[in-house]
């Protein structure tokens, strides 16, 4: 899939699958630093995130809420000292779909300073 920055996250209801073994490979290279972990069972795609200091790490969390809002998708986001860490996976279906990649992608594309 080309451009995940161009695409928009869709309503996820619950009832669809969730993506295979094979679909995430092929999202993944669109969002690099991101890497796919397992927390109780869930996949899931996080990324950490540095900052110079506290307040800079703080504004970015706040972009990142901004953007899930408007995208209508929501990760976790794990705010500390000059880090910002975020997690996110499809929580109606327990696991990844296509909306994780689309908004990691447009994380990554926020800017940092």
């Amino acid at each position: 899939m080309a451009g995940l920055t161009e695409a928009t996250c869709v309503p996820c209801r619950g009832g669809v699958p969730t993506l295979t073994d094979a679909e995430i490979p092929a999202l993944q290279p669109q969002v690099p630093d991101w890497k796919v972990a397992e927390v109780g069972g869930v996949p899931r795609i996080q990324r950490e995130f540095t900052f110079p200091d506290f307040r800079t790490a703080m504004a970015f969390a706040v972009r990142v809420g901004e953007l899930a809002e408007r995208e209508g998708h929501h990760p976790d986001i794990h705010l500390s000292w000059g880090k910002v860490r975020v997690e996110t996976w499809t929580h109606k279906i327990s696991g990844l779909h296509q909306n994780d990649f689309i908004l990691a992608a447009k994380i990554d594309a926020l800017p940092r300073g």
